[in-house]
């Protein structure tokens, strides 16, 4: 407990060892130095916002976490008999079936405190539980907590200002302000040990109010006269205490607790758990799925309407040269721009599974990869169906079967460009950075509009082959005009048709030496490269604790570089 700023959440972060990157000292378990790999087997930290997969029902959560802590080696009679079990103490028997966006603020919090129930561990660390709670909702979730400490656990808990009532329910004080200890020991012996150094609490006052007030000075300055007091850091009260914050009864065995798996079942089947989890909350999310189609539906047909029957028409192939670019403008919007905002959060509830072990991050990666696949095709495919026939471009299976293959590539590497950016900054500074810096990619890739490709400098040639839009764009005005396509119509209308002659158009607009099949490579190329580096970026996340050289550099720079902007 303590004031703001006191450091209350940065030592339970310690503690848990979610956190331990510039700490010095150590941490011992009764008496015994931390290996924190093997700690994070027995104990379980709930952070203090309660993210949840927001389309799934508790009934669907609890049961997830089961199969993924508890493995197969149970039977769902087994597991289902646990969940009752679990949500009968915790009081969520009665939303079962309730979307976990719906359950109040209390029911998130004993939500989040039951999936880490599941495998019954013995240490529960919890960073302000109470917080957003009312006083009815805070006395039942500290009452449940007292309770789950009855039954051989250990839970410690940072609060801010608990009433009376709450503070005598917990077992052990640890006082915080600014940054040290200034008193330790029994709840009931607070009020005594402030008075024994002439800090006498009103009659009737809440302690917990009192103490906070006489740590944040409002007193006098006390806090380094309490300090002080603390012998070792230990309050002499809390000497005569018979076991002082022992996580166990008995002795520790540490030898048992190395030969406890990693995970609860093998990386296969959190695959497949993670999958169908993942295809659950898509599809269940009706009103973003067809916001999506309706969108891409909405600019496919102004997109059409504006290249309306130019496909055969020779007077028109620079126009549909236009249409080629807008088309890849047009992927890369609608897939990296919902990245932008979606997947931060997704990041948080990653941090916290990861961290308390519910799967191995190489499942959750694959899971995520393959879960995208599906929408992305389905929107690739209205958006081409609707634009490719109305602009009436060549119906050659070929053709089209390119002009697919590259735009779904498109998109792909635009929305992994998009969790690149994501994974390491909010949905603010996300949705600044990655239309930023998409404006030079795209001013790269037609950067040869109306150049010979003999006239490009070599280090403006360097530069446009480095934009992904590039490739895009090159391999759909290929499937379009490149190959052996016959001159296109001219019009009556029309005097003479300059660029008829697919060959002169991609002359025109220095593409005459382009290759679909390098183009389909180098975008295959820039999707695997890309997905290493979001796999690397989001593993900097969850091991922040390790410095991913280049990687680690890179993702500090950006973070202070957009941190000192918001500050200005």
């Amino acid at each position: 407990m303590g004031p703001s700023g006191a450091g209350k959440s940065t030592l339970l972060n310690i503690l848990a060892g979610y956190r331990t990157k510039n700490a010095g000292g150590g941490v011992l378990v009764n008496g015994i130095p931390r290996d924190c790999r093997q700690f994070r087997k027995m104990s379980r930290y709930i952070m203090q916002e309660d993210i949840h997969q927001t389309h799934v029902t508790v009934r669907e959560a609890m049961m997830l976490a089961a199969h993924l802590k508890l493995g197969y080696s149970f039977s769902p009679t087994q597991k289902q008999e646990i969940i009752n079990e679990i949500l009968d103490v915790l009081r969520l028997d009665r939303s079962l079936d309730t979307i976990t966006s719906r359950l109040s603020g209390g029911e998130k919090k004993r939500l989040s405190i039951a999936l880490e129930l599941i495998n019954n561990p013995p240490v529960l660390f919890l960073d302000e539980p109470t917080t957003g709670l009312d006083d009815v909702s805070c006395s039942q979730c500290v009452s449940l907590l007292k309770r789950l400490s009855t039954e051989d656990r250990t839970v410690v808990c940072s609060v801010h200002t608990p009433s009376a009532k709450t503070l005598a329910q917990f077992d052990v004080a640890y006082i915080l302000a600014e940054g040290q200890c200034v008193y330790q020991g029994a709840t009931a012996d607070l009020v005594p040990y402030l008075a024994s150094l002439g800090i006498n609490c009103p009659t009737h006052y809440n302690p917990a109010d009192f103490m906070i007030e006489v740590s944040s000075g409002e007193y006098g300055d006390h806090i380094e006269r309490m300090v002080q007091a603390i012998d070792n850091g230990r309050c002499q009260r809390w000497n005569q205490m018979k076991h002082p914050f022992i996580l166990f009864e008995g002795e520790l065995e540490f030898g048992e607790i190395k030969q406890m798996p990693d995970y609860g079942t093998s990386q296969w089947n959190q695959f497949l758990l993670l999958f169908s989890r993942m295809m659950i909350q898509a599809w269940r999310d009706i009103s973003h799925i067809g916001t999506k189609i309706s969108t891409i539906t909405l600019i496919s047909l102004l997109i059409g309407g504006l290249f309306y029957q130019m496909g055969n028409d020779g007077s028109k192939t620079i126009f549909i040269f236009g249409y080629c670019y807008i088309s890849v403008i047009a992927f890369v919007y609608v897939s990296m721009l919902p990245a932008l905002i979606w997947f931060p959060q997704e990041v948080e509830l990653l941090k916290r599974e990861y961290f308390n072990r519910w799967y191995h991050f190489n499942s959750y990666y694959s899971a995520l990869v393959l879960s995208r696949l599906p929408i992305q095709i389905i929107l690739t495919f209205v958006y081409i169906i609707i634009t490719y026939t109305m602009t009436n471009q060549p119906m050659e299976w070929n053709r089209v079967a390119m002009f697919m293959v590259v735009s779904l590539l498109t998109v792909l590497v635009s929305e992994c460009f998009g969790l690149i950016i994501s994974s390491q900054l909010n949905i603010t500074n996300a949705m600044f950075l990655g239309p930023t810096l998409s404006v030079p990619l795209m001013l790269l890739a037609v950067y040869s509009l109306g150049t010979r490709s003999e006239d490009i400098p070599i280090h403006m040639r360097v530069a446009m082959y480095t934009s992904y839009f590039r490739f895009g764009l090159e391999g759909l005005v290929a499937s379009v005009y490149g190959g052996d396509r016959p001159w296109l119509d001219c019009p009556d209308t029309e005097m003479i048709c300059e660029l008829r002659s697919p060959k002169a158009l991609l002359r025109r607009v220095g593409m005459e030496n382009i290759n679909i099949w390098l183009d389909i490579l180098a975008l295959c190329g820039n999707y695997l490269l890309f997905q290493l580096f979001c796999y690397a970026s989001l593993k900097f996340r969850l091991y922040r604790n390790k410095n991913l050289g280049a990687i680690g550099v890179l993702g500090r720079y950006i973070k202070s570089h957009f941190n000192s902007m918001n500050a200005r």
